[in-house]
């Protein structure tokens, strides 16, 4: 079925931040000659979809903030990122451009929620209440955005002059969280759960998904359990279900899958699709293989026994895909398998691999043997990537934003939070984790069904359990700093595989079984030269758990406090 677009192209006049107004020429649609009418009101809502108001996404299913965690790894220049270097300052263009994107977004809602009446008398009301809905939610989800990165900040509900803006003030993010439950609860009572198939815009459900989310990342487990559970007991049209193979929803032809509860849409044709040459095996003509997925992440996937690699007899560090959680091999390429055309195999020896794509032994450029900038730690990412990127290099998976299996995770964090582990905990654990088996939830024998009510372990099942579900989506960076655990994660090096003439054949791949703590962090300080250190992070815990406010808005607003120590 094809997928209806709401990319509109209209640009909404408004503020581009709290001090930058946008420039528009007299014969240009101005707020005192928009808004006249229903299709002038939709247009100004759509233009709200528009990926950059949702997340910068960094190829494939991947936010740009995985690249900020303990899962993925960048070797591009220098390797690495501000971020996970330590170095991260108030001159930082992309924390710059996140801040800005967020206020360029409120201010053309707040223009749009200014003027929207002066199309009442030809708008049925039922329409502008609809789109008031939409647009209160889209700019909740950018004040989420904001409140969780980088706390305090200003909450500007109208449209402001120049002068107004130069004075705004800080506001208080717990304020402001009270504040975004009531625009939360409005959307989920005005918009509909279903607009009909393929059609992608903001409903009901995903009001209730984003109240989740946001109580989850603000410790209010009571809201977070009621919002996720409420999502998990819609019914009827539009309701959403668990889709089987866990791999089918990120691909192209699962982009209308009811497992997604709000997605952006993304199309070649549409000029809206990225390049994905950095992602891609260099067996792929032009690719480059510098995304890649940490050794750490490929030990947080458990054994078929429910056991961590360090505590299940099913592990062998000489074959580590075998007897593992089927995510990993829809995640993560299994050596020796094949992909893309080509059987990937980075082991130092295998100078010449088959391609079943050319029918014939050609040259293995994805070993370090051959290609020195083979993929440092071994790994390639295989989640949501299609032979088409190969074919075309280029993709356009629409961008998912958020899922329904994040709600079951939500919900189960929430009761273990408020100590109230018991069945239907169990139950939310393990409807995500027989999904990943391709069996239904009640046949306890065919995956590992978590059993305890211990809420010491329930809690290390539930992150791990985030961990290995949503690797590559970009959760896993906001999960670490609200745990405060990026002070211990995001300070362990990213290791790598031995250069080629020092690794030792019989070690291969990896030369022992990984120690992992109760925190799920892994540590290769044991093993000596049998690995590489490919980077070292640094993590500044006095200021590093909130992002600086671009300097630029702090000098031309003297009242916007810089967040400590930046």
């Amino acid at each position: 079925m094809k997928k209806i677009l709401i990319i509109a192209s209209i640009l909404i006049v408004g503020l581009y931040s709290c001090k930058k107004l946008d420039l528009y020429s007299p014969s240009n649609p101005t707020s005192e000659s928009f808004y006249s009418n229903q299709n002038e009101l939709e247009l100004a809502v759509y233009d709200m979809y528009r990926i950059d108001f949702w997340t910068p996404v960094k190829e494939s299913t991947g936010s740009w903030e995985e690249f900020f965690s303990d899962n993925c790894f960048y070797r591009g220049g220098a390797g690495g990122n501000s971020i996970i270097a330590g170095t991260v300052n108030s001159s930082n263009a992309d924390i710059e451009t996140y801040y800005l994107n967020c206020y360029k977004a409120i201010a053309r809602i707040n223009s749009f929620l200014d003027n929207k009446n002066k199309a009442a008398a030809n708008t049925p009301a039922a329409v502008i209440t609809k789109l008031e809905a939409e647009a209160r939610l889209i700019r909740a989800y950018q004040y989420m955005k904001l409140i969780t990165h980088f706390g305090d900040v200003p909450l500007n509900l109208t449209t402001l002059t120049l002068e107004q803006s130069l004075a705004v003030e800080k506001a208080r993010k717990e304020d402001i969280y009270k504040f975004l439950i009531g625009e939360f609860d409005f959307a989920a009572q005005n918009l509909p759960q279903s607009y009909g198939t393929g059609i992608k815009k903001l409903t009901s459900g995903a009001a209730l998904a984003f109240k989740a989310r946001t109580a989850l990342y603000m410790g209010d487990w009571a809201t977070a359990k009621s919002a996720s559970a409420a999502v998990m007991a819609l019914t009827g049209a539009g309701a959403y279900s668990l889709t089987t193979p866990y791999s089918s929803i990120f691909q192209k032809a699962g982009e209308l899958s009811s497992e997604i509860i709000f997605s952006i849409p993304r199309d070649q044709t549409l000029n809206s699709s990225n390049s994905p040459t950095d992602i891609l095996p260099r067996n792929v003509s032009g690719s480059f293989a510098a995304t890649m997925p940490t050794r750490e992440l490929v030990d947080a996937y458990e054994c078929t026994d429910g056991k961590t690699i360090n505590q299940s007899p099913l592990y062998n560090p000489l074959d580590p895909f075998k007897n593992r959680d089927p995510r990993l091999a829809a995640t993560v390429v299994p050596f020796n398998t094949y992909f893309l055309g080509y059987n990937y195999n980075p082991h130092p020896d295998s100078l010449r691999v088959w391609s079943n794509k050319l029918g014939r032994l050609v040259t293995n450029n994805d070993t370090r043997a051959v290609a020195p900038f083979a993929s440092f730690t071994g790994f390639i990412w295989r989640k949501g990537v299609e032979q088409s990127w190969a074919d075309k290099l280029n993709e356009d998976n629409d961008a998912i934003i958020i899922r329904f299996a994040e709600m079951f995770l939500t919900y189960a964090e929430a009761k273990i939070e408020l100590g109230e582990a018991d069945a239907s905990v169990l139950n939310a654990i393990n409807s995500v984790r027989a999904r990943a088996y391709g069996v239904p939830v009640t046949q306890v024998a065919s995956y590992p069904a978590v059993t305890t009510l211990n809420l010491t372990e329930l809690k290390q099942i539930v992150r791990r359990e985030r961990r290995v579900e949503f690797a590559f989506e970009g959760l896993r960076y906001m999960d670490l700093i609200r745990w405060k655990l990026a002070e211990k994660a995001l300070t362990k090096p990213v290791i790598g595989l031995p250069d080629p003439a020092n690794q030792n054949r019989a070690k291969w791949p990896f030369p022992g079984v990984t120690p992992i703590d109760a925190d799920g962090i892994a540590d290769y300080s044991g093993f000596g030269a049998d690995v590489k250190i490919i980077y070292t992070r640094n993590f500044d815990k006095s200021k590093q758990y909130l992002w600086p406010i671009p300097a630029r808005e702090v000098r031309a607003n003297p009242k916007l406090t810089q967040n400590p120590n930046y």
